[in-house]
This record gives structure tokens, sequence and C-alpha cells, in this order.
């Protein structure tokens, strides 16, 4: 607080002064002539936003300076003051302010207080916006995951039900078409689960089972093919040694619709996806190359980041990171590797 001596220095270069609701005390860029101190009311703070609409982003109370950056940095208003109500405000003029500031520490600690105090206010709500707008990112984000994830399964219902209907239609055709439409249910929502399962943070409980892998692919491929075959894909299995590991068959299967859609998304004029599947000591690997144009060593490391996303019009590489989590949820782990003249290669391992 201050004493009553720079109290009284400041009151006789005072000049009180009025203003009504919404009338502007001055404007971004105007000169800093001198601060101000709310005697009665409230004034408002604001720059000019990127749509031309003040934002406010400090509200000033009775008692408190406004206005005095300018003053003491020699450079023109950062901000526009305006009323927010009917006010009354003190304005102390720049030359006589430095005067008192110069005879007085008191007068100056106490301006450093109020400078101090509006810095804070300042970061407090910059960081809770900040804060605000990623949360309206990540939001976003998911909306275009789930969007570009549900689309190729509700194509395939649209074409199904489409051919079911046509009047030419067999009724072995019809029950191919019903079992289509039915798997790709099952398929959305099975996506719709694992995408609220990875953003509640935890592990959805596995339901393993000792599995035939070969019997597991060929029943994948033989879902999966005319859907990659719509989208001008080959897909091709190398032989699968006998294997027998613990996983649970729907989340892996999760693993393999992610990393097939990848890579049709990486040969959007066609081409060749190969899985290759080798006996280790301890765990069956797999790996999955498509024909595309590789991954580039700049990107590699980042593709299984959430909301990680290189080169690809839709998605967010959230399909990648649920991937990765899946796989470690059963012990494995998930990597990538390049070679020269190969397009991406995708690997992961589950233990026997």
């Amino acid at each position: 607080m201050l004493g009553g001596a720079e109290r009284m220095a400041l009151e006789r270069i005072a000049a009180e002064q009025s203003y009504t609701k919404a009338q502007t005390i001055f404007r971004e860029g105007d000169a800093g002539n001198g601060v101000y101190v709310v005697k009665q009311g409230c004034v408002e703070i604001c720059s000019t936003a990127v749509d031309s609409e003040h934002r406010v982003f400090a509200e000033v109370p009775p008692g408190e300076m406004f206005g005095e950056m300018a003053v003491l940095e020699v450079k023109p208003r950062s901000a526009t003051a305006r009323a927010r109500e009917d006010c009354v405000v003190y304005f102390i003029p720049r030359d006589e302010l430095l005067l008192q500031i110069e005879r007085s520490p008191l007068l100056a600690l106490e301006l450093l207080r109020a400078i101090s105090r509006r810095l804070r206010d300042l970061n407090q709500r910059y960081i809770q916006d900040v804060l605000q707008a990623e949360r309206l990112a990540v939001v976003g984000r998911f909306a275009r995951s789930i969007i570009h994830d549900i689309k190729n399964p509700l194509n395939i219902i649209s074409l199904s039900a489409e051919l079911s209907c046509l009047d030419t239609s067999t009724p072995q055709t019809r029950q191919r078409s019903s079992t289509t439409i039915r798997k790709q249910v099952e398929r959305i929502n099975d996506l719709v689960g694992d995408i609220l399962d990875f953003t509640q943070g935890a592990s959805k409980d596995l339901i393993l089972g000792i599995v035939d892998y070969d019997a597991f692919l060929q029943k994948l491929v033989d879902d999966l093919q005319p859907e990659l075959e719509m989208r001008n894909a080959r897909l091709e299995v190398g032989p699968v040694p006998t294997v027998r590991p613990r996983f649970d068959p729907r989340r892996l299967r999760r693993v393999f619709n992610n990393l097939l859609h990848n890579a049709t998304d990486a040969m959007p004029g066609g081409g060749v996806i190969r899985v290759r599947v080798a006996n280790q000591e301890n765990a069956v690997l797999t790996e999955i190359e498509d024909s595309g144009p590789g991954i580039a060593p700049e990107i590699a490391g980042k593709l299984f980041e959430a909301f990680a996303t290189f080169g690809k019009a839709h998605g967010t590489g959230l399909g990648l990171s649920i991937c990765k989590k899946i796989i470690e949820d059963h012990g494995g782990r998930i990597w990538t590797r390049s070679e020269p003249g190969h397009g991406a290669i995708f690997c992961f391992t589950l233990p026997l």
C-alpha cells in the first residue's frame, strides 16, 4: 500500500475522467501517454482477434491500475481498454508518473507488484485457454478418426444391402450379403469398443485361448479379401508354420484390420500386401508388407504415437496406437523396419 505522501503526490497529478458503458478509453496502437487507476466501475482490456472481434483477456476492478506497460516500455498500446460499465478512472500523465517513480522507491515497488499481479493473471488465463483449445482439438481428432475407420464397413454394408435387394439376386447372394453385413456391424462394434477402451486408458480383459494361427489367418483372409479387392489390393499369405499361440482372436483381428487398411491407404492405385509368418524360439513373428512407397526414416519412430499421422488425408494415427496397445497387452511387441526397394513393413510378435 502507498504511504500518505505518495498517495497525495499522485492525487495532485491525476485527472478524473468518466466513461459510459462500452466507451473506449484507449485503443491498441495508441501512444502510451499515461496510466489509469479505476475509481468506480470496471474496465476490460481486450485485443482484436483473427475474426476481427474483440477478445477480452483481463478485467480491471476499482483500485487497480491499467495501461502501465506502454508507459514503462515507451511503446504503443498493445491492447484496447474500454468501459465494461459506466465508470470513473484517474488518469496520471506519463512524464509526471516517471518523475514520481524516480523520487519514491515505495511507488516503484507498488507499481512492480501491480505489474506482477497482472502478468500472473494473464498467464493463468492463457494456460486455461490453451488447455481448452487442446481439449477441443482432441475431440476433433477422435471424431475424424472414428469417421475414417467407420466409413469402410459402412460402404461395404451399403453395397451388400443394394446387392441383396436386386431383383436378380439369388438366395445364395442374399445369404452372403446378410453374412457380410453382420460381420461389418460386429467390426463397427469392435472398433468403437476399442476406441473407448483406448481413451479410458485401461486394458480391456483379454479372452485368451490357444488358437491355430494358420486357421485364424485363413478365415481372416476370406473375410477381408472382398473388401481389399474393392480397393485394387491383393493379399498374399506365405506358408504358415504349425503354431498355436495364446491370443484373443477378436482383439488380434483389430490389429490386422488396422495394418491392412493402412497398407491399402499407402497404395491408392492398388498393389500387393504380403503376410509372412515365422516361428521363433519363444514367439511367432508376423510381418505385413505393402508395395507402397515405404516409411520415411524421420517418422518411423513416431508412427505408434497417439494422433501421429503423416501424409494421410484422413485419420490421425490412432489405429496404430491401438495396435501397439493390443499387442503389448498380449505380451508381444510391434515395430517397423525398412528395406531398400520395399514398401512399409510392420512386424509384431506373439509369445508362444
